[in-house]
């Protein structure tokens, strides 16, 4: 059962928000009332649910807000390729029912099916025999396997002690469980978050392995399509790059957002609500959204 004891000092009537976080109806390990509940006791009043190319979580969590008082902001983590690199781009406040987007993550959710087929033989090969079936022991959405539950299936069959470390090994390029795979464009999946009236961010920039000049690159492309908001204060960024990505939104007149990439208790870098706050000056992805 889930500890959800507040203490005092954490109830406060300010807002916070934490606009990127999944749940089992992607590679999260807590069920989307249950990650709304967790965000609710840790004093978050407004929680976007962003599971990876995909929207099924977002009935059961908005249910769960509604019955607590907070605000929940439809959104989707989408996977794409830009310049050889795989990207990930957060949509706010999307319409999940629309079409166009309902389709692109349809369409997105069928390649990770052939993925996960391709993964499975590669681990095969270096002795993981059964690890597909091990795999879907953790799948909570059998439409969407990710490389998370890859990792805790290797995790629970000895190879690594923690989920990172299963990536650092196995699941990153070079080594020997990773694939590659076609990822929609840029290009198209700010189309479908625009068509669902959406705000497209940037996720976690500090993560991608770019130097300051390509990040640049991708930057100028994100504005150019379109592209409204760059996620400053990330659950896996440092105090020094939330103030460098900061000035990397003034610089290119981005709006910030916020978020602890939660995807459960022994496996995030932060808890929910627990991300750094944006600095001074940056405009908040929230305000575009405010007064709608």
């Amino acid at each position: 059962m889930l500890n959800l004891q507040v203490h005092k000092d954490e109830m406060t009537q300010e807002p916070r928000y934490d606009l990127h976080c999944h749940s089992t109806a992607s590679d999260g390990v807590l069920p989307p009332a249950a990650v709304v509940a967790r965000a609710h006791a840790n004093g978050v009043t407004s929680l976007a649910l962003t599971d990876h190319d995909g929207l099924s979580g977002l009935p059961e969590a908005k249910a769960e807000a509604e019955k607590l008082g907070l605000q929940l902001i439809p959104g989707t983590e989408i996977s794409v390729e830009w310049n050889d690199h795989s990207v990930h781009i957060v949509g706010l406040q999307i319409n999940p029912e629309d079409p166009t987007l309902v389709r692109g993550l349809d369409e997105i959710r069928e390649g990770r099916a052939n993925r996960a087929g391709r993964i499975a033989a590669e681990l095969e090969k270096v002795g993981f025999v059964g690890i597909l079936d091990k795999t879907m022991g953790y799948v909570g959405n059998p439409e969407l396997v990710s490389r998370a539950h890859f990792a805790r299936a290797l995790v629970e069959m000895g190879a690594c002690r923690e989920v990172k470390q299963v990536f650092d090994r196995y699941l990153t390029p070079g080594k020997p469980g990773y694939v590659e795979h076609p990822w929609p464009s840029l290009e198209k999946a700010l189309g479908w978050i625009r068509a669902a009236g959406g705000v497209a961010v940037i996720a976690h920039p500090g993560r991608y392995r770019m130097s300051n000049k390509e990040l640049g690159k991708l930057f100028d492309a994100f504005r150019d399509l379109g592209g409204e908001a760059i996620e400053v204060a990330s659950g896996s960024h440092t105090p020094e790059q939330i103030a460098h990505f900061g000035r990397q939104a003034r610089h290119y007149a981005f709006m910030g957002s916020q978020g602890s990439d939660f995807h459960g208790p022994d496996e995030s870098y932060v808890d929910l609500g627990r991300s750094l706050p944006l600095p001074e000056g940056v405009v908040p992805v929230w305000e575009s959204w405010k007064n709608n």
